[in-house]
């Protein structure tokens, strides 16, 4: 056995470079991709980690800087403006602007993706609130409900579509501005997208990406299910007028077949 081991050439032991794969396999090399998932599950953990955290305290913040503005609407454009102008700034200049204030680490990349929430949030919560029917809200003050039981019970319910639009928008985003939460040390699917020499490794590339795709997909699926289970009565409209739009049509046909 020692004298088999000795006649192999040296480059037996090497790891396959891509270019081994794609003789082998073509543009994707699936023998390495299978060897070696179970590096992206660390990396897939804290991209999982950013994304929830930072849309839940980019959700919390906005929802606070609403429910605030919505009945003093002399704040709205000082919050418009504020969290604008955090929306324009390049997402590697904010994490390296953040660096010398908190550190390398997953704190300075949560502190960045939350302020990009916070201008989609602000925007949809207030849009949503601002479309609540009038008659709705009449009605609620007719029923002798207060300015703030008005809010929670009437006008939150009314605006739960644009709110959760605004939550799906947000995560999405996030799942694709994280993947540059590596340049601040935090972590995530960019490790493997770009750190060392992946960025030429079209295979590892592919997964990465993929992955942070499917989260992506996953978690606007979730939320539409949210948005379901919280807004029932939406579907029920949605149905009625589905089918009085066929009942519509079947009219018109009976009409056009009627000499």
């Amino acid at each position: 056995m020692t004298a088999l081991v000795a006649q192999l050439d040296p480059s037996f032991f090497r790891d396959r470079s891509e270019s081994d794969c794609i003789r082998e396999n073509g543009a994707f090399c699936l023998d390495w991709a299978l060897d070696n998932l179970d590096r992206y599950v660390t990396p897939t953990l804290e991209h999982l980690v950013l994304v929830v955290v930072s849309v839940a305290l980019g959700f919390a913040l906005a929802f606070a800087m609403a429910l605030l503005s919505h009945r003093r609407r002399w704040l709205v454009p000082p919050f418009l403006g504020l969290t604008g102008v955090l929306y324009t700034i390049p997402s590697l200049a904010f994490f390296f602007l953040l660096l010398p204030i908190t550190g390398r680490g997953a704190d300075t990349a949560i502190i960045a993706l939350t302020a990009y929430n916070l201008q989609i949030i602000y925007r949809n919560v207030m849009a949503g609130l601002a479309n609540v029917p009038a008659a709705a809200k009449d009605a609620g003050r007719g029923m002798g409900m207060t300015e703030r039981q008005l809010t929670w019970r009437v006008e939150l319910p009314l605006a739960l579509p644009e709110i959760i639009a605004g939550v799906r928008i947000a995560t999405v985003s996030t799942v694709a501005i994280a993947t540059l939460a590596v340049f601040a040390g935090g972590g995530g699917l960019g490790s493997e997208l770009i750190a060392g020499s992946n960025i030429t490794f079209r295979t590892g590339v592919a997964i990465a990406g993929g992955i942070a795709i499917a989260m992506a997909i996953a978690f606007d699926l979730l939320l539409v299910l949210l948005q379901r289970r919280l807004v029932p009565w939406r579907l029920a409209a949605e149905r009625r007028s589905r089918e009085g739009a066929r009942f519509a049509s079947l009219v018109r046909r009976v009409r056009g077949a009627v000499p």
